[in-house]
């Protein structure tokens, strides 16, 4: 089975790109990273590609999807038969948001302190 082509916008510290990374992880899918905090210029593409400002965004194949989570990656993923699915636990939560000490931390600018919670 050949790997999909993944392009992820995803924010530096957020729960919901967390979870993406993890079913990449998980996969060991080779994807291309794009940070829309560190690099506006990304936020700004994934914006014009998706059609809306909510992220993270991945993009499969040449297929956007917006406001995405990594559970919905990984449904996406073997639904479209593009990997086959497995029972292994992904490294981090796949399904939540940022917990509201790591919000707290992000709006004091303390992005570098952010552990994310298992």
């Amino acid at each position: 089975m050949e790997k999909p082509k993944i392009t992820a916008y995803l924010k530096t510290h957020c729960g919901w790109s967390e979870g993406v990374r993890a079913i990449m992880r998980k996969y060991d899918l080779l994807y291309e990273e794009k940070d829309i905090i560190a690099n506006p210029a990304f936020r700004w593409e994934m914006e014009q590609k998706s059609g809306q400002p909510l992220s993270p965004c991945v993009e499969i194949n040449g297929v956007m999807i917006p406001d995405i989570s990594g559970e919905e990656v990984e449904h996406y993923l073997v639904t479209n038969r593009l990997l086959e699915g497995s029972d292994a636990k992904p490294d981090a939560p796949i399904d939540s948001s940022c917990s509201n000490e790591q919000h707290e931390a992000m709006a004091r600018g303390q992005v570098g302190s952010i552990k994310f919670m298992a």
